[in-house]
């Protein structure tokens, strides 16, 4: 009898697979602050501050982007390839790259190390997490590699040899991984290859597919016909490129006549921004155009694009966009009076609807929540900059209306737990704080109540 009860009370300690998740991205985090920390990462030879380094590491690990110091200037060689290898990591998730040193080692994956796998990639079941893990290692490898030659080709002849061809491993890796760090330096990101074809398509594609999910990229590749695809894939096919299109044409009209942004591009420099302001607000980061100077309502536009983000099990942020349709979807046939949500000729579950709810429930009132805190913690900026700042940190995007290097200490810590609380997924957050229960003995459904409601 004591020795059940001894196990039971030890049971009572072990961690679930997202309370493993959390303290797993929490620990890559802390490794890549301390290194960060140490005066050999800054070119001056000075350490840039802990909770300036935990921002840092945070916004790497999170794949988000948002920096309080320049990374093209400030850091070393060292100092960048932590920030890439945090990236890396953050991008495939820490057990996806655990899982390759084990591959390495030939070490056996155990069965609580495939349930936190199954976490991390959002499936359903733990069958074939291992070959998928090992498809994802290969064919994520294989895309940076294809989008790093290419845009070497456009860095060697500006940096040099050794220089361009990390540019371009940097840039096609954080691509992907719709991280949006950028090493161009003075805070320009992108916006000096506005009209240049080859940076712009090549970091389109990383980005899209990097947001696609690798559970699509994996159904992609089995070269199927539209119809014959899962009805997940359907989905985060038919929304992302609704987003694209609509991120486009929004960005097109509403910039085309300002001056600071598209007015004075030609025609192609015209297309070839409004595309890529168009796709990366959806997490990627990067910016091709003056953020700070667009107009009001493209603000307003990328604050929802930021907080719709990419799709599940992908290297984005943001609710997710089968999260937004799905919900969209529901309200739709709730004003048909239909009972079912249905979607190419198959029903949503009600527990996903459910899901999809509380997911987007808890993501507005984090937003809320820590946007009315910093208007306290950061009263001296502008409320759509605090409102911008916050939706981007949450969406895990990286773009900025230029207060992220003016925040103030407790600024930068509610900014570094938001991409925090956007990458692992606010719902996940929850479950790993929330207490385990103890099995019921059996179902209890209490009497139906009537509520008022609209």
């Amino acid at each position: 009898m004591i020795t059940i009860e001894s196990n039971n009370h030890i049971n009572n300690y072990k961690l679930n697979p997202a309370q493993t998740l959390v303290l797993g991205f929490a620990s890559i985090i802390l490794i890549g602050a301390i290194l960060l920390n140490l005066p050999i990462a800054s070119q001056t030879g000075e350490s840039v501050g802990f909770i300036n380094a935990i921002f840092t590491a945070t916004s790497a690990v999170c794949v988000t982007g948002l920096v309080v110091v320049d990374t093209g200037t400030y850091w070393t060689m060292f100092g960048k390839t932590v920030i890439l290898l945090l990236i890396q990591i953050g991008g495939l998730g820490f057990m996806t790259m655990a899982t390759l040193v084990f591959f390495i080692i030939g070490k056996r994956i155990s069965l609580r190390e495939r349930l936190i796998m199954q976490e991390a990639l959002n499936q359903f079941n733990i069958s074939g997490l291992v070959r998928l893990t090992r498809h994802i290692l290969l064919t994520t490898f294989i895309i940076e590699g294809i989008g790093a030659f290419f845009l070497s080709l456009k860095f060697i002849p500006q940096y040099g040899i050794a220089k361009g061809i990390f540019f371009g491993v940097f840039h096609s890796i954080s691509a992907f991984c719709n991280a949006g760090f950028d090493l161009i330096g003075n805070g320009r990101s992108l916006t000096p290859y506005v009209d240049d074809t080859l940076v712009n398509v090549v970091l389109w594609l990383l980005i899209i597919v990097g947001g696609l999910g690798f559970t699509v990229i994996m159904d992609l590749l089995k070269f199927k016909k539209f119809s014959k695809l899962t009805l997940h894939t359907k989905l985060v096919l038919s929304i992302t490129g609704i987003l694209i299109l609509t991120g486009f044409i929004f960005i097109f009209i509403l910039e085309f006549n300002n001056p600071d942004t598209l007015k004075n591009l030609t025609i192609k420099g015209k297309f070839l921004g409004s595309m890529f302001q168009g796709i990366t607000p959806r997490t990627a980061g990067f910016n091709t155009l003056p953020i700070d100077k667009l107009t009001m309502a493209s603000k307003f536009f990328i604050i929802i694009l930021m907080f719709i983000g990419g799709s599940p099990g992908s290297t984005a942020g943001g609710i997710k966009t089968t999260t937004a349709g799905v919900l969209i979807l529901s309200i739709v046939s709730i004003i048909r009076a239909k009972s079912d949500t249905v979607v190419f000729n198959r029903r949503v579950a009600k527990d996903l609807i459910n899901r999809a709810l509380a997911i987007v429930m808890i993501g507005v009132l984090w937003v809320l929540v820590v946007t009315m805190l910093l208007s306290i913690t950061e009263a001296n900026h502008d409320f759509l900059d605090i409102f911008f700042e916050v939706v981007s940190a949450f969406g895990t995007v990286g773009l900025s209306l230029g207060m992220t290097s003016n925040l103030s200490l407790i600024g930068k810590i509610l900014i570094s737990i938001t991409m925090f609380a956007g990458r692992i997924g606010t719902l996940t957050l929850v479950f790993a704080l929330g207490r385990k229960q103890k099995n019921s003995k059996g179902l209890i459904r209490y009497p139906e109540g009537k509520v008022m409601v609209g």
